[in-house]
C-alpha cells in the first residue's frame, strides 16, 4: 500500500546513506551533511503535524470557513468594477469624492437663492447688488497717486481726464488734499502751470471736490506759507 510522505523521505535518505556501491565509510564532511538533512526532515515533519492539528481544532470548534474567492459572497465588499471593465480613471473626472469642491479650473457663476436651502432667509433676501469696494487712500498713497496725474495734466491740459482718474480713487475724507497738492505743484512750476491749476480747480468743484475742500486747502496753505517760501520765495505774491 502507499506509504506516508515521511517514510518516503526516510527511505530516500537511507539510499543516499548507503550509496550506489553498497555500504562504505563516510568522511566527516559527508557525515555532517547527512545529519543536517535528517534534522531538516524532522523539522518539516513537525510543521506538517502541527498544521494538521490546528486545522482539526478549528473545525472541531465550529469555525465557519471564509468565503471562497470566486463566490458572490466574497465579492460583496469588493471595490473593483463588477462589470470587468473600467479605464482606471477617477470618478466624475476628479470632481467627486469627500471634501472635493469641483473639477480643477471650473468657475461657478451666480446661482439664484434656493428656498429649500436651510440657510435661506426670506426676510433677508432682496435685490442683490454687487459693487466694487475701493479702500480709502492713505495720506502717502494719495500723494503717490495724485501727483503724477497733476504733472501729466500740465502736459496735456485735459481736465476731464484728471476728473475721470480721480473718480476711480476713494479720496474719502482727504479730498481737500487734491487742490492743496495741485497748488503746491503749480507754485513750483511755471506761470502756465498756475493757469492750468486754476482751470482744474474750477472744473473739480461740485464734481470731485466740494467748495469746502477748496477753502480748507487754501487755509492750510496760508498756515504753511513760511515753509512754502523756503521752496518758492515768490509764493506770497503768486
Amino acid at each position: 500500500g502507499p506509504c506516508p510522505a515521511g517514510a518516503e523521505e526516510e527511505e530516500d535518505g537511507d539510499e543516499e546513506l548507503l550509496g550506489a556501491g553498497g555500504p562504505r565509510a563516510w568522511t566527516p564532511q559527508e557525515k555532517l551533511l547527512h545529519e543536517a538533512r535528517l534534522k531538516a526532515k524532522a523539522k518539516r515533519r513537525l510543521r506538517r503535524t502541527s498544521s494538521r492539528d490546528s486545522a482539526r481544532e478549528s473545525l472541531s470548534e465550529g469555525a465557519e470557513p471564509g468565503p471562497e474567492p470566486g463566490s458572490p459572497k466574497g465579492r460583496a465588499h469588493d471595490r473593483r468594477s463588477r462589470m470587468g471593465k473600467g479605464r482606471g480613471l477617477p470618478k466624475k473626472g476628479g470632481a467627486g469624492g469627500k471634501g472635493v469642491w469641483g473639477a480643477p479650473g471650473v468657475v461657478y457663476g451666480y446661482q439664484e437663492p434656493d428656498a429649500r436651502d436651510p440657510n435661506y432667509d426670506e426676510a433677508a433676501q432682496g435685490d442683490t447688488v454687487y459693487a466694487t469696494v475701493v479702500p480709502e487712500l492713505e495720506e502717502g498713497e494719495l500723494e503717490k497717486n495724485v501727483q503724477p496725474m497733476v504733472l501729466e495734466y500740465f502736459e496735456h491740459g485735459d481736465t476731464s481726464e484728471v476728473m475721470e482718474l480721480l473718480r476711480g480713487l476713494n479720496l474719502g475724507s482727504r479730498r481737500h488734499a487734491v487742490p492743496s497738492l495741485a497748488v503746491a505743484l503749480a507754485l513750483e512750476g511755471k506761470a502756465s502751470h498756475r493757469e492750468l491749476t486754476s482751470r482744474l480747480l474750477s472744473d473739480l468743484v461740485g464734481r470731485v471736490v466740494a467748495p469746502e475742500d477748496i477753502a480748507w486747502a487754501f487755509d492750510e496753505m496760508l498756515r504753511d506759507l513760511p515753509d512754502l517760501i523756503l521752496d518758492t520765495p515768490e509764493a506770497p505774491q503768486v
